[in-house]
């Protein structure tokens, strides 16, 4: 239903009746949040969204980030992006991830420990209020959570390549704390524009034979993977830092991480220079 809507919306956007498009869709559990089985979303919802698609991305609790929950504090979307020196080409990756997954003891901040300095005791978990309301711990609590990460670049890469800098945003997991845990569906998808042209006038109607492509040599690709890795950390503490407290279903609560604790933390830890 939802997948019929886009296509139609995205034909009526262009006055193209025979427009068509297969959208890539995933999601997150949200179900502590969220009342998942109500089907809220309708048709005009989503002919709405993409009515007021914007080049500027919202951060935090928004759109498919609205209820998400990341180590146990209140998650949602999150971006970061990096620009390689011209040395080394130059070109621009983006992050976009929708973070809902970890434990709060796990969860680190350019190393520091802050989900043990900031932990349940101070800030409770969304989980944890599951049992008092008697619908308990729903996929395994904070271990069942996932998050979804899209990188994209401008560099020309090939198909192959984009697997590969789609596999580098779980090291920016790592970094964050997480280990991937048993029924966490965390999803990676690469995209890169720098071959632009090559799907002009493509399909049944090109009456070209051949095509030419570029791509970054395999040697050269590095500034790639280790952008991504940094990104992919830093937009999920984009997404914790941009999300407001929220009270959902069932009266649950998922609590923002304090701005002003974890700049105490963080302080503490040399990372940042204390205010005078």
């Amino acid at each position: 239903m939802v997948h019929d809507a886009l296509i139609a919306a995205a034909a009526r956007s262009r006055g193209d009746d025979e427009f068509w498009s297969l959208p890539v869709v995933g999601e997150t559990y949200d179900g502590a949040l969220n009342d998942m089985n109500g089907f809220h979303v309708r048709p005009e919802h989503v002919e709405a969204a993409l009515a007021g698609a914007s080049s500027t991305v919202a951060e935090g609790g928004v759109g498919g980030g609205t209820g998400a929950i990341c180590h146990e504090l209140k998650g949602g979307i999150g971006t970061a992006s990096r620009r390689l020196d011209p040395s080394m080409g130059g070109w621009t990756l983006g992050v976009l991830v929708q973070a809902n997954y970890g434990r709060r003891e796990l969860l680190r901040i350019d190393g520091v420990p802050v989900g043990r300095a900031i932990g349940r005791g101070e800030l409770p978990s969304a989980w944890d209020q599951l049992d008092s309301v008697g619908r308990g711990p729903a996929r395994s609590g904070a271990d069942g959570g996932s998050i979804i990460v899209i990188v994209a670049t401008d560099a020309p890469l090939l198909p192959h390549q984009c697997a590969r800098l789609a596999q580098r945003p779980a090291l920016g997991l790592g970094r964050m704390g997480s280990f991937a845990s048993n029924s966490s569906g965390d999803l990676f998808l690469a995209f890169a524009s720098g071959n632009r042209g090559v799907s002009a006038g493509g399909g049944e109607s090109d009456l070209r034979l051949t095509n030419t492509v570029s791509m970054v040599v395999d040697g050269q690709i590095d500034p790639l993977f280790e952008a991504t890795v940094e990104a992919t950390e830093e937009a999920i503490v984009n997404a914790l830092l941009a999300a407001e407290t929220m009270t959902g279903r069932d009266g649950i609560t998922a609590h923002a991480l304090p701005h002003d604790r974890l700049r105490e933390v963080m302080e503490r830890y040399g990372r940042l220079q204390a205010h005078r």
